[in-house]
Order: C-alpha cells, then sequence, then structure tokens
C-alpha cells in the first residue's frame, strides 16, 4: 500500500503592507496615522516667527536695558538748539527744519537781537526775516512760517507761547514734532515723543518700531517707552545718531548699544 506523498501546502498569508513591499510600492498608511504625521509636522504659520521676534524686541527687560545704556552713556544730553526762552526754542525748531542745529544756531543770535520777541518778530517785513535765516534753507517759506508764528502768538495768546498741544499745532510753522519739543524742553511736558531723523533711523534699526513715517514711529514708541523717558530718549538718541549711529556706515565698535542690536547694516558685532 502505497504511502500518501501529496504535501500539504500551507498557505502563507501576507499582510498588505508586506504585499505592497514585494511589489515595490511603499505601505499606505491609515488615515488615523496620516492625519497624526500630519498634525506632527505642521508648518508655522506665516508672520508668527515675525511676531515671536519682534516680541523678543521689545521685551520690557531689553527695553530697560537699551534706555539703561543711553542714560549711561548720554546722562546730560539736552536740546541742542540755543535758546533762553519758550518763543526762542519756537522759532528756532522751525528754522532747524531740514538744516542742521549748528546752522541754526548761527543765525539766531542776530535774529532774536533784531526782533526779541513776538511783537516785534510780527512787525517786520519778510525780506528782513528772509535775510536774516538765508542760509538755513527753505527760507522764504520759514520766514512766512515764524512771522505768522509770532503774529498768532501776539493775536491769539497775549504775547506767550501757548503751553498745550492743542493750542500749539494751531500756530505756523508748529507741526507735531515742534510742539514737543517746545512741551518737553521749556515746559517739561510729556506729550509725545520727538522724532527727528536720527530718533527715527535708530528707532527702527533697535526694533523699537517698524514705522515708516516719524508719526507710525512716534506712536510705536510711545507705546515701548514709559512716559517719564520720552523727552530725555530723544534728546539721547540725537547725540547718538550724530557721534556713533550715523546714517551710513555706524560706528558699532564704539556703540554702547551694539549688544542689544540687531541691525542688518552693523558694521562690527562682538
Amino acid at each position: 500500500m502505497k504511502k500518501s506523498t501529496t504535501k500539504s501546502k500551507a498557505k502563507k498569508k501576507i499582510v498588505p503592507s508586506m504585499r505592497s513591499a514585494a511589489r515595490g510600492k511603499a505601505p499606505k498608511k491609515s488615515p488615523a496615522a496620516s492625519k497624526k504625521t500630519n498634525a506632527g509636522s505642521k508648518k508655522t504659520p506665516p508672520g508668527r516667527n515675525a511676531l515671536a521676534a519682534n516680541r523678543g524686541a521689545l521685551a520690557p527687560e531689553r527695553v530697560a536695558a537699551i534706555l539703561s545704556a543711553l542714560d549711561e552713556a548720554y546722562p546730560e544730553a539736552e536740546c541742542a538748539l540755543h535758546h533762553r526762552s519758550p518763543w526762542e526754542l519756537l522759532v528756532a525748531t522751525i528754522l532747524s527744519a531740514q538744516c542742521t542745529d549748528v546752522r541754526v544756531n548761527m543765525v539766531t543770535p542776530e535774529l532774536f537781537r533784531r526782533f526779541p520777541t513776538p511783537e516785534a518778530m510780527a512787525k517786520a517785513t519778510l525780506p528782513e526775516l528772509e535775510e536774516l535765516i538765508r542760509t538755513t534753507g527753505f527760507f522764504r517759506n520759514k520766514a512766512k512760517s515764524i512771522q505768522g508764528a509770532a503774529r498768532k502768538i501776539s493775536a491769539d495768546f497775549g504775547g506767550q507761547v501757548p503751553q498745550t498741544l492743542a493750542e500749539l499745532i494751531t500756530i505756523p510753522g508748529a507741526a507735531r514734532k515742534t510742539a514737543n519739543v517746545v512741551l518737553g524742553v521749556s515746559f517739561g511736558k510729556a506729550e509725545g515723543v520727538v522724532v527727528d531723523t536720527h530718533v527715527f533711523r535708530i528707532a527702527r534699526r533697535l526694533e523699537l518700531a517698524k514705522g515708516d513715517t516719524p508719526e507710525k514711529v512716534e506712536q510705536e514708541l510711545m507705546q515701548v517707552l514709559p512716559r517719564d523717558h520720552w523727552i530725555r530718549f530723544s534728546h539721547q538718541l540725537i547725540h547718538h545718531g550724530r557721534k556713533v549711529c550715523v546714517a551710513r556706515n555706524p560706528k558699532c565698535r564704539e556703540c554702547a548699544l551694539e549688544t542689544l542690536c540687531r541691525s542688518k547694516d552693523k558694521t562690527w558685532e562682538s
């Protein structure tokens, strides 16, 4: 009697992943696994990194460190325009538009000798004023502004420079920046932050502001800086901008703020 030589063939089960591998295809992920993977690799939304960086730049401890460094470097910073009264400061500030303070200081002594008060300047002719301030640039417009300022103050404010922002900006030639200078320097009133070309440039370099106009930068600085620093902060940055943080090739090696600055146009880094 012949023995049965038939071999039982056991069928080996191939799971889907093995079958796919055998065919040279990558195994398919289950919907649950796919969902989990996608959640884990989710990209940061656009702008999130920039927002985080901005928060770091405006961190209270960083702002405090900047202010401390400025206080140490420029403890006695003050307005560079020579003046003896609020009226003289107002006129000097109007003349300083698109002109250096050094040049203005060369012009104002004779101007104020000839016309020492608002009442006196209100009676001056435009040709007289133009000749005296010619070297400050835009002298015709500036002559109209200081004559108009003199007449406005004489007629509406009893010959005295007003002490509120709302009243000052009604004076010819006295926009918000000029008004802030007069209020801060002459009356010790912090109604805003003076943003000239130096403050505008350095505030953006230090990432304290991002605005593309002086008005926008001022509003940002008012949110970032303690109010008791508004006045001296501007004077300090103006001095810093003239001596160290100049527009082209800033002197970063000499800068007291170098370790706190991440500006792209730094010329040296410690």
